[in-house]
């Protein structure tokens, strides 16, 4: 947008506070903007020489301007950054973070569970969180489950069910670890007396833990429980122990959000959230900058992002230096001595390490060999001895659980780096028991014969995972549809790391730490972990049924007698035929071995 254009504009701009919206000629929503006054703020972008290239080209791609008038400068604040955070324009601030931090939630549902995801709904349960590192988490998780007796199952335990009886303890409740709510062992008050216990625990609150521990062994010293009392007394010392090494501040010193921020040619923030004394959350970030923004303005942002993200509601925010902050509900506090200095302090030197780890990263990504994708392909062309340029490679693995319940699944590599939207899965529909081979060939099958009657593109370059009896089974389903050189298939050694082309009574190793070794590598850890994944999803969903309940005559109960004695259905046909005869007579045993054998 042109001056003379703005000029015309201008008088429409209100003298109101509000944010306002820059949009390019194509809709695109370019910054978003807060502003005491919207037209002054504005006209200034317009009226005043750019201090940099950024700006310049900011004003240039403006076409059209849009705003939104509100009653106070806090409330243009919350607008913004809310926008901000939804849209995120090309010319805001960026937190560079992509990533997804977990919570620990606590289910609403009968007796409820505790427990870790990554994934917030609306469901009425309470969540907490996000927390920045899941090793610290867990350790929470396991904390609890040490010092306070919840359930971990996922069962359904409705009153009527457990009336009913429909549930046994497990190995938890034997361990001491549950008091056995599923057979009616523990009554819904009781239970909630020990969950509100862990809420407290997980809120940093470790105190009135301690006190309702220290009165249970009390009272059970007083009925001469003495084992009882014993085991609740080493459940205080660890609590102590941990409160001991988790409180860094003064223990009266209220809860605080600390900042501090690095602003050199990069921009670094740091974020540390203190509750009941403790350290709950620390958390580093680059900020990136789009319009040069200063310190104050990046801090300012940060913050506000950051609180948001991490839901805190503490009315107190320690920083380094003064900064336009227009939530008047919070205080801030720039501390030059004291608990609030030796915490900024600490802050400022989290951020002094990361800048310090990154950039030990970034040197030794300097020193690595950086292989452009097409050399890196013209290198595996070489090495495999190819007749065209690999640019799109697809990997198949099989997957399964102790010889049974087996899944397929396939990667694909375009351009030597992962094409996700090309990945498939495949649940084996035609082979019964255990047949590796099979299940290969029919995942084979079914991808390219979809592929072909699609007229879809096809690799160049096929790897088979598993060897020379999965590499057959592969170029048989090849064969079968017709596709015979229109495709290069090699199997890969799991162990060796060898390659083996159809046919080749020789394999061929990749020079050791070659580029094409290390894709290949990469290509096959990646189906590996694709493949592992899908497979436990499956079987988290149940969707696997014992397969041995598909042999003729075996039922429910013989299987799964059958797997508890055994635990597999290849150690069952791994084991003398007259101890399987000993557990479900001679008829059926016949059976299984007939069914899987044939």
């Amino acid at each position: 947008m042109k001056l003379a254009e703005f000029q015309q504009i201008a008088p429409t701009l209100p003298l109101a506070p509000g944010i306002y919206q820059y949009f390019d000629a194509k809709g695109e929503l370019l910054y978003v903007g807060k502003a005491k006054l919207i037209r002054k703020r504005v006209s200034s972008y317009f009226s005043k020489k750019a201090d940099n290239q950024k700006t310049i080209e900011l004003v240039k791609r403006i076409a059209s301007i849009r705003f939104t008038i509100v009653d106070s400068e806090q409330d243009a604040f919350l607008l913004e950054n809310s926008l901000i955070k939804e849209w995120q324009p090309r010319y805001n601030i960026n937190l560079k973070d992509d990533k997804t931090y977990p919570f620990i939630v606590i289910r609403k549902e009968p007796f409820s569970r505790i427990f870790l995801t990554r994934k917030k709904s609306k469901d009425g349960s309470t969540y907490l969180g996000p927390y920045t590192s899941v090793h610290q988490l867990r350790e929470l998780m396991e904390f609890i489950r040490q010092t306070i007796p919840l359930r971990t199952c996922n069962l359904d335990l409705h009153p009527t069910k457990i009336a009913k009886g429909k549930y046994k303890v497990c190995l938890e409740y034997h361990l001491g670890n549950c008091k056995g709510p599923c057979e009616g062992l523990q009554n819904a008050a009781e239970y909630e007396q020990y969950l509100q216990q862990a809420t407290l625990l997980l809120k940093g609150e470790l105190m009135p833990v301690i006190r309702y521990l220290e009165q249970e062994m009390k009272r059970a010293a007083q009925q001469l429980a003495y084992e009882q009392a014993a085991h609740l007394k080493k459940k205080i010392e660890y609590l102590r122990q941990y409160r001991s090494r988790s409180v860094i501040a003064n223990a009266r010193t209220p809860d605080l959000d600390i900042f501090s921020i690095s602003h050199e040619k990069k921009a670094f923030v740091n974020f540390l959230m203190l509750r009941n004394g403790a350290i709950v959350q620390s958390y580093t970030l680059e900020a990136e900058q789009k319009l040069n923004e200063s310190a104050e303005e990046i801090l300012s942002f940060a913050i506000a992002q950051l609180r948001d993200r991490f839901e805190s509601r503490v009315n107190e925010i320690v920083i380094p230096f003064a900064i336009d902050y227009p939530d008047k509900t919070v205080k801030l506090t720039i501390p030059r001595s004291g608990d609030r200095k030796k915490l900024l302090d600490l802050s400022q030197k989290n951020t002094a390490y990361h800048i310090t780890e990154q950039r030990k990263r970034e040197r030794l990504q300097l020193d690595k060999k950086i292989v452009e994708p097409e050399k890196l392909l013209t290198e595996l062309q070489e090495d495999l001895q190819l007749s065209s340029l690999p640019v799109h490679i697809e990997c198949f693995d099989n997957s399964n659980f102790q010889g049974s319940y087996p899944v397929s699944a396939m990667v694909c590599f375009k351009d030597a780096v992962p094409s996700k939207k090309d990945y498939r899965k495949f649940n084996i529909e035609t082979v019964q028991g255990i047949n590796d081979f099979a299940s290969m060939k029919e995942a084979v099958y079914r991808r390219y014969k979809r592929q072909r009657d699609e007229q879809q593109p096809l690799p160049q370059l096929v790897i088979i995972d598993g060897g020379k009896g999965q590499l057959s089974a592969a170029m048989e389903a090849i064969t079968e549809l017709g596709l015979q050189g229109s495709m290069t298939l090699v199997g890969l050694a799991k162990n060796q790391e060898e390659l083996f082309f159809s046919g080749d009574s020789e394999p061929l190793r990749l020079p050791y730490q070659s580029n094409s070794l290390l894709l290949v590598r990469r290509i096959r850890d990646e189906v590996h972990r694709f493949g592992v994944q899908f497979h436990r999803k499956q079987r988290s969903k149940g969707t696997f049924k014992n397969q041995l309940q598909e042999v003729p005559g075996i039922g429910a109960q013989t299987a799964t007698q059958l797997l508890q004695h055994f635990r597999s259905i290849k150690n069952i046909l791994a084991a003398p035929h007259h101890e399987v005869e000993a557990l479900v007579g001679k008829k059926k045993a016949q059976d299984i071995r007939s069914f899987f054998k044939s």
